[in-house]
């Protein structure tokens, strides 16, 4: 796995929504010479780095020449509940992160910049692309996103150039349905649906929202999946054969369209 080495301490200040005057100190990753991008990996709830390993196992695979930093976002290991509930903390971790990925972008201009999270590491993914510059991240994927299904997503769909790409599941039944029940969305809202049951619903308000939801793709579960190992539950987006189909072709240049793509 292309894990960069973190180095060259420097202060950031993300200036957008919530972190105007959150400053803090962040490590650039330097990239090897082969390496022409960065792909920030915020796994789920609890600390567990079930998806930073899982990727990364398929980016070696594929030989891809991205470093992968896996995002310390979580309050501890196994803190599942406090991760899932604390939207304040998760924005202030995507605070900081959107701080890396300034300091990436002044030390490596024409890198590429990805953003993947599973689960409640949605929160503090869009947390940071919504303190984010326009244009600032290629594209954001999310797996199993535990943000409420009518959060505005518009903010950033802003910073992203090409698009977000959620994957959900009607059959998330276990943690999307009873585990939202009883903990609220990763943003804090009791009674919503979470986004990876269902999808985010579009807030097209304009013209220009039309034009901006269309950098959004939005990706159901089917059971003719099932064969990559994702069966329609909370995990099933980062099981390997789903990922080495419908993953990792997201972060690969040389796939555009058809089988392979990232499409469903």
């Amino acid at each position: 796995m292309n894990k960069a080495p973190l180095g060259l301490l420097i202060l950031a200040l993300a200036g957008g929504s919530g972190c105007a005057s959150y400053q803090h100190q962040v490590h650039c990753p330097a990239l090897n010479s082969n390496q022409r991008g960065v792909i920030f990996c915020v796994d789920g709830a609890g600390g567990f780095l079930a998806t930073s390993q899982s990727v990364g196992r398929e980016i070696e695979s594929a030989r891809l020449p991205l470093a992968l930093i896996p995002v310390d976002w979580s309050h501890g290991w196994g803190r599942v509940f406090a991760d899932q509930m604390d939207w304040r903390h998760a924005r202030e971790e995507g605070c900081k992160l959107a701080g890396q990925i300034l300091a990436y972008r002044k030390t490596f201009p024409a890198g590429k910049v990805y953003i993947l999270a599973h689960s409640a590491g949605s929160a503090p993914s869009l947390a940071a692309a919504e303190a984010l510059p326009p244009n600032s991240i290629d594209r954001i994927v999310l797996l199993s996103p535990s943000i409420s299904s009518d959060y505005d997503i518009r903010p950033a769909l802003w910073a992203v150039r090409e698009s977000i790409e959620v994957f959900y599941s009607g059959c998330d039944m276990f943690q999307l349905g009873f585990g939202v029940v009883l903990l609220g969305t990763a943003d804090g809202c009791r009674g919503c649906t979470a986004s990876g049951r269902t999808g985010f619903q579009p807030v097209v308000e304009s013209s220009e929202d039309a034009l901006l939801y269309g950098k959004l793709r939005q990706h159901p579960w089917s059971p003719c999946l099932a064969w990559t190992g994702n069966r329609g539950g909370h995990y099933g987006g980062y099981q390997p054969e789903f990922l080495k189909a419908f993953v990792i072709p997201l972060f690969d240049d040389r796939c555009t369209s058809g089988y392979g793509s990232g499409k469903l």
